[in-house]
């Protein structure tokens, strides 16, 4: 669970992370400040972001400048780069992570449920995705792309469609600016992950007693979920100079759930020993 890469791997580097106050989000923000990055978290929350920011410059004495953004108002995104840009002088990479999700059938949801998750989602990455490449376009920088996605951004699921055609848009705009962009020596890539505990996600989409229920570790071929720290060497790692090669993939980092899932007969591990004797009694 230690950190992976090198001392210094991101020194100098300004990275934005949109919904890095909390979550996932603090979590990458944290590790890439104790490689020497600056960092600029975002999200709607002032106070928390404030807080955030305190505790992180203090754990890491790493310098976090916390600006409040609605990633859906494009005019806000421009305010985090002017500002970014005004106090480290300029920005390398941006992590798209901000999200909304809803569980729920589809047809309880009204319209304006499903535009929360689509215009926080994929309107907001896309946005965010413009503004700053556009900047690096004109002052003829390179820049970096990480996206956040899931893995039912390729397969799609049932229960959350907002968020599986988000998703599903976020890993086309990935692919697709990885080869557009790319001339100017912008790169985007991609994260699948599976299930990473945060209290205030899971506390949402599973209230009560139904974490228990449907506790995502036996979905899982490894029986466990993953630990941020995983997730953050991942993410340091596509936003260092060492991933310099690696341009329009999705990595997934989810213990092998999709592709047991996914499996006709992978749930077949419930079958007890002896009903598998009984199978090759018959077979012989």
């Amino acid at each position: 669970m230690e950190g992976m890469l090198k001392d210094g791997a991101l020194k100098n580097k300004t990275i934005i992370i949109t919904g890095g106050g909390t979550g996932l989000g603090r979590s990458m923000g944290k590790y890439m400040l104790e490689l020497g990055a600056n960092l600029v978290i975002t999200s709607r929350k002032e106070e928390v972001l404030q807080k955030t920011a305190e505790e992180l410059s203090k754990q890491t004495g790493g310098q976090v400048l916390p600006i409040v953004c609605d990633v859906r108002k494009y005019e806000q995104i421009q305010n985090v780069i002017d500002t970014s840009e005004k106090y480290f002088g300029q920005i390398d990479g941006v992590l798209n992570n901000a999200a909304g999700n809803f569980i729920s059938p589809t047809e309880r949801l009204s319209h304006r449920a499903f535009d929360i998750v689509v215009d926080i989602v994929l309107k907001g990455t896309y946005y965010f995705t413009l503004a700053a490449g556009k900047n690096w376009i004109t002052k003829k920088q390179k820049g970096n792309f990480l996206n956040i996605v899931t893995t039912y951004a390729w397969t799609g699921s049932g229960y959350v469609v907002p968020s599986a055609c988000s998703k599903a848009g976020v890993l086309a705009l990935t692919r697709s600016l990885a080869v557009e962009w790319a001339k100017y020596n912008i790169r985007s890539n991609a994260i699948a992950p599976g299930p990473f505990p945060t209290e205030g996600a899971w506390s949402r989409l599973l209230p009560g007693d139904l974490v228990k229920k449907f506790d995502p570790a036996e979905r899982i071929p490894l029986k466990r979920v993953g630990e941020h720290s995983e997730l953050a060497n991942l993410a340091a790692y596509l936003m260092s100079d060492y991933s310099g090669y690696i341009n329009g993939e999705v990595i997934t980092i989810d213990g092998g759930e999709w592709l047991r899932n996914g499996g006709e007969f992978s749930h077949l591990e419930h079958i007890p020993e002896q009903m598998w004797d009984e199978l090759e009694k018959n077979r012989k």
